[in-house]
């Protein structure tokens, strides 16, 4: 027990002032590199070329530099030079001993951009990212002119090798090259920047500052079979941000016939910021935004400012043109298709974290609304046709999200509250799908007559209360707000639109059974229509039947057969009862009319029963006698569409083939 003690009591004195560790200089960086860079994996490796480049986009966007090279060396390090003002080399006022160049790659937290004296606005904040580069490199060099002279300083793994040193005759009036060559022994052997990556990185800030050219180049041997990237571009956009978005998009069809762009200065002075923006037809969109040239993946203050700008606008064009609809839209559904860009240049930029991945000053978001907002709302009154034309397909967006949201809940309640599935559902016992059928059928007589003649197994059975909403001339609200399709909806399980999954349909078979009347067969085409217009794949899979129930029962002495129609009665009188005086005919009025013994050996008994399937003809067929409606669609559109002119037109065209029947 003493042994214990003793050994608990000398680790315990262990933990004196001398455990205590003091990382001085660039050890921290070193020491914990993700803090700095994000990790140190490809993606901290290309912080450290984004750090470089950062800084000397902070001189063009000053107004000081104009051109800016950009060079991956045959032995994979970067040189990256500008022709800036070019880093002070005298000494410190504060390190009187170390020159402002020494000072600022060699100690974290120092540099030009904290008073806002020397830079308006810019990317570096904290003052650590040439130093961190410097920390992380295996050996760094830095050439500065000025002043006439050529000044050089070298590094290894942050530590100076020397002092600054005059090597010669000033090669430009003024400027700043850094050469770095990032250190094996943080990021591993097998990391090496890319030649592709980093011209893409070159093209981004060139678009970023119209006013900037960089020139490009690249050792020929780092270039790989097939790559395009070129061996050396000189990269300059006079018109920004538009001329990032013309190239992002390609030839890809967008909605409005100019595209909403523009430069705009904040109302408060204190900064400005460009904006490129289209709306493309049937594409999913893409936001890209920057803060002081520097990426923002992860968005910010600056995008929700935007965001609400955009929709906001689109509400009051709505409002404006008396498009009732547009007060559904949301800055999602605005955005969906939109390809955006946003940059902005302001002071004291706060960003979260280190690699600076989001805005988060909170005063940016209103100023951005504000300023964009008006510039909006003109774009949008300049091009009355496209803005309609954006503002119908941005609530077609919405319409469909909320479709999308509701078909969403009643899966939902699928799913999780099968006992309480809707309207007056008679379910089947059997879990899967396969070998089960729904009758959906004409009223809740018929319904009770059909629970009563099914198998209680396979056959589930649907009332529905008269005839459905003609889904092609009602509008989505008074869709959304019917419970007889909302029943079948939830009934069917399977979505609806883009939607539908055929593998979601809780039954094989989807039958239609209605009276064998001009009511019932409209009644089948109103649910068909629904099913074609929402559910096409099930109809395309040969999933929907049409029940086919008699209109007549015929039977004398102990004979009796089933009629379709009056044409199969005439020909059982003249065969099946041929010489029978005396033969009782029964009309069924219904099916709720028809005992469910019949109705189960006639129309609901996979023995006995007929069936049609209902299936979609070539669009030649179903162009009927004419030409001129060469698909099902402008088929159903003329039939069940608003336009009742089109449908008189239809019967006149068509009624020579009607024949006189008695019904």
């Amino acid at each position: 027990m003493a042994d214990k003690k003793g050994a608990a009591a000398l680790k315990k004195n262990d933990y004196d002032a001398s455990s205590i560790e003091v990382l001085e200089g660039l050890e921290p960086v070193r020491k914990r590199p993700g803090m700095y860079i994000g990790g140190t994996d490809e993606r901290g490796y290309y912080h450290l070329a984004s750090e470089v480049l950062d800084n000397a986009m902070d001189e063009a966007v000053a107004g000081y530099a104009r051109t800016i090279d950009v060079e991956l060396q045959v032995d994979g390090s970067l040189k990256i030079s500008d022709d800036g003002r070019g880093i002070p080399v005298d000494n410190h006022p504060k390190f009187p001993k170390k020159s402002a160049l020494e000072v600022i790659m060699t100690m974290l937290h120092s540099g030009g951009k904290f008073s806002g004296k020397a830079y308006n606005t810019s990317g570096g904040l904290h003052g650590v990212g040439s130093a961190v580069v410097n920390a992380l490199s295996e050996w760094l060099w830095v050439e500065v002119h000025r002043d006439g002279q050529k000044f050089k300083q070298e590094y290894a793994q942050g530590h100076v090798k020397g002092p600054v040193k005059a090597v010669g005759k000033a090669e430009r009036k003024s400027g700043t090259t850094v050469c770095f060559m990032p250190d094996p022994v943080i990021f591993g052997k097998t990391l090496s920047f890319k030649p592709a990556q980093l011209y893409k990185m070159a093209r981004s800030k060139a678009y970023l500052y119209k006013g900037v050219t960089i020139k490009w180049s690249c050792a020929p041997s780092l270039l790989t079979e097939g790559d395009k990237t070129p061996q050396s571009d000189k990269i300059h956009f006079p018109n920004g941000l538009h001329d990032f978005l013309v190239a992002d998009i390609g030839n890809t069809a967008t909605l409005t016939k100019k595209n909403f762009y523009g430069e705009l200065e904040f109302s408060n002075g204190q900064g400005r910021m460009e904006l490129a923006i289209a709306w493309m037809d049937g594409e999913e969109g893409f936001s890209h935004s920057y803060c002081n040239t520097i990426p923002t993946p992860q968005g910010g203050t600056h995008e929700a400012g935007l965001r609400a700008a955009l929709s906001r606008g689109l509400k009051a064009y709505g409002e404006l043109t008396g498009n009732k609809k547009a007060t559904q839209i949301t800055a999602d559904d605005v955005m969906d298709s939109a390809a955006v860009l946003i940059s902005i240049f302001i002071r004291e930029p706060q960003f979260q974290g280190q690699t600076k991945e989001k805005l988060v000053n909170p005063e940016v978001s209103r100023i951005v609304e504000n300023t964009v907002k008006d510039h909006f709302d003109h774009w949008l009154a300049d091009d009355p046709t496209s803005s309609k034309a954006l503002l119908e397909y941005i609530i077609e967006r919405a319409e469909d999200r909320q479709r999308k949201k509701d078909d969403k809940a009643l899966q939902r309640k699928s799913a999780t509250r099968r006992v309480r599935l809707p309207g007056k559902l008679a379910d089947c016992s059997r879990q899967a799908a396969e070998g089960t059928e729904i009758f959906i059928v004409e009223g809740d007589s018929a319904g009770g007559s059909a629970k009563q003649g099914r198998n209680r197994e396979t056959q589930a059975i649907l009332p529905l209360r008269g005839k459905i909403l003609n889904v092609v001339s009602a509008s989505k609200d008074k869709i959304a707000a019917n419970q007889e399709i909302q029943d079948l909806m939830l009934a069917l399980g399977s979505g609806t639109g883009r939607d539908f999954k055929l593998d979601g349909l809780r039954y094989e078979r989807i039958i239609i059974m209605t009276d064998a009347d001009v009511d019932g067969a409209h009644i089948a085409s109103l649910l068909m229509t629904f099913f074609y217009t929402h559910m096409r794949p099930m109809i395309e899979a040969g999933r929907l039947y049409l029940a086919q129930p008699p209109l007549y029962r015929l039977s004398a002495g102990d004979k009796q057969v089933y009629a379709m129609n009056d044409a199969e009665k005439e020909k059982h009188l003249a065969t099946t009862f041929k010489g029978r005086t005396k033969v009782d005919i029964s009309r069924f009025k219904g099916l709720g009319e028809m005992p469910a013994r019949q109705l189960k050996e006639t129309t609901m008994d996979a023995s006995s029963r007929t069936l049609l399937r209902v299936t979609l003809p070539m669009a030649e067929e179903a162009a009927l006698e004419s030409k001129k409606y060469a698909s099902v669609d402008s088929l159903v559109d003329r039939l069940m569409g608003k336009d009742a002119e089109q449908r008189f037109t239809f019967i006149q065209e068509n009624a020579h083939f009607v024949q006189d029947v008695d019904i």
